[in-house]
Order: C-alpha cells, then structure tokens, then sequence
C-alpha cells in the first residue's frame, strides 16, 4: 500500500515538472521571439497566435484521449477536413440550417472516429495502420465529395461569425477552443470515461479480466477523438469562410507534437488536458515565431520534426526514471 501511495507521488511530481518544464519553455520562446522581432509583441499577433491554437489544441485534445489509452490517430488531419467540408455540403449544396450543418459536418468525424476505433478494438488492426488507412480515405472523400474544389460559404455570412465574431476583441474561435478544454479536463478527471481511458493506458488486460468491455470503451474513445476533430473542421473552415479539401495532411504531426510536449506519455495511461494545452500553444508560437522570422517552410518542418524526437525521447528517459 505504501508502495503505490510513493509511486503514485512520484508520478504527480513527475507531471508537474514536465508542465512547469514545458510552461518555462513556452514563456522563453515568447521571450526570444519577441527580442528578435518587433513583430512577434503586437496584439494582432497574438490574437492570430490564438487562433491558430484554437484549432491546433482542439486537434491536440481530441487525441490526448486516444494516446493515454496507448493508441494513436494518424487520420486527424484529414478527418477535420472531412468534417469542413461535410459541413460545406450541408450548408452551401444541401441549404440546410447552419447549425443543422455544423452538426451534421461534427457528426461525419465522430463517424470516422468511431470506424477507427472500431477497426482496432473489433477487428485488431494496429491503430497506426488503422488510423493510416483512415487518413488516405478521409483524403479521398474529401477531394471527391467537393468535386476537389473549396466549398464556400459565400451565401452565409453568418457562418464565419463562429470562429471570427468577436467578444471583447477576441475572437470566438478563441473562446470555443478555452470552453472545450475545461468540458475535457472536467471529462478526463472526473467521469467514468476519464477513468476506464487511463486504465486502458496502463493495463489494458487488466480492464478486460475485471469485466469491462474494453473494445465498447475504445470505440467511445475514438469517436471522442473524432468529435473534438470535428469542432475544428467547422472553426477552420469558419475561419477561412471556405472548406478547404486539399487541407489537412500535416496537423497530425502539430496535434500529436503538441500532446506529447505537454506531457502525455505514448506508452499510455499518463496524461493531461492542461499539459496538451500548454503543448499546443508552444506548436503554434514555434510555428508563428519562425514565420515572423523568415524562416524558409522547410526548415520550420525540420524544426518541427526535430522538437517531436526531443519531446518523445524525453518521455522515454521519464518513464525509465519512474520505472
């Protein structure tokens, strides 16, 4: 008993470090860009830097669930775009209500969240390739559903009011992303589905033996994932006032990268909402920050893929230490 009370404390020190961490670097970042350019310290930028992260950390949140549960979602990218450009087809081809189509463009991703979690709890596919496999089919639909042109939303200007109306000069999209951190925070820690998500992490076999039906929970899971992707497929395309097939591929690597940097371990049932939000707002300064600064796109890829090598390397030495 004392033995899991000291393990137990040595993994809460071991999450507020990695939060403390990861604010410290965020804080530096901003510190560093803003001395490098007078550009980067403007409130227009900031406000852009937020509502790039609107969508970025709503991507994050969705699949925080999934890789506590020791999973991952290769398809997050395209699955957004297949929710934008659902919710394109509601409104602008089909003429339905705007919130009957934001719904409907919401539930199309839930819908491939569910098949995701489906093809690894029911049929056992890995959820890289699984997920893989999804990512190709949401980028096909997506290129054939629009005719592979935007889908714009021309005739409704009220539409773009949701991610770009604004509250006090902040713009919606803004506080969107802020409400659905504190709904998933509130879900992880509090409810049953928070519970039965880490304890699939860290013993999935465990869960099983105790009676639990795993495979209804990681379905729930994965189409969580899908519903939060869906959020974000209808603030991007409010936000560009078009649905974009082409968009997409990419923001997986952003959305994971974020969750990893905020603490989330890949080997499952270690994680939080706080440390993936924290994650997705040092993605997007990084990302804002080499912009202002011109750095050429494919050296901010480099970058990119090299802090995601880092943050996975150092959740490998973290979990060594606490083994």
């Amino acid at each position: 008993m004392d033995a899991n009370i000291k393990e137990k404390k040595q993994l809460i020190s071991a999450d507020s470090k990695q939060k403390v961490l990861a604010f410290s670097s965020l804080i530096m970042m901003i510190i560093v860009f803003s001395i490098a350019s007078p550009h980067f310290a403007t409130f227009s930028n900031f406000i852009g830097i937020l509502i790039s992260t609107a969508v970025t950390g709503l991507l994050a949140i969705g699949v925080t669930f999934i890789i506590i549960t020791s999973g991952i979602d290769l398809s997050i990218g395209t699955v957004m775009t297949f929710g934008s450009v659902m919710t394109g087809v509601f409104i602008t081809f089909m003429g339905l209500p705007i919130w009957l189509g934001i719904l409907g463009g919401i539930l199309a991703s839930t819908v491939a969240g569910i098949v995701n979690g489906s093809l690894t709890a029911k049929l056992k596919i890995p959820p890289f390739i699984a997920t893989l496999g999804m990512m190709m089919v949401a980028e096909g639909l997506n290129l054939v559903i629009s005719g592979t042109k935007p889908i714009y939303f021309m005739h409704t200007p009220a539409f773009r009011k949701i991610a770009m109306g604004k509250f006090f000069n902040i713009p919606h999209a803004v506080f969107i992303f802020l409400g659905a951190a504190i709904v998933a925070g509130i879900i992880l820690d509090k409810t049953v589905f928070g519970k039965y998500t880490y304890a699939i992490g860290s013993n999935e076999e465990a869960v099983r033996l105790s009676g639990v039906n795993v495979d209804r929970w990681k379905i729930a899971i994965y189409a969580f994932g899908g519903f939060f992707y869906g959020i974000a497929g209808v603030i991007m395309a409010s936000r560009l006032n078009s649905a974009q097939p082409a968009l997409g591929p990419g923001y997986e690597l952003e959305a994971i990268a974020a969750v990893v940097i905020g603490g989330t371990s890949l080997s499952g049932g270690k994680g939080t909402i706080l440390g993936t939000i924290i994650g997705a707002f040092i993605m997007s300064v990084l990302t804002n920050g080499l912009r202002i600064l011109s750095i050429p796109q494919e050296w901010q890829t480099v970058i990119t893929g090299a802090i995601v090598i880092i943050a996975v390397y150092t959740d490998i030495l973290r979990r060594k230490k606490t083994a």
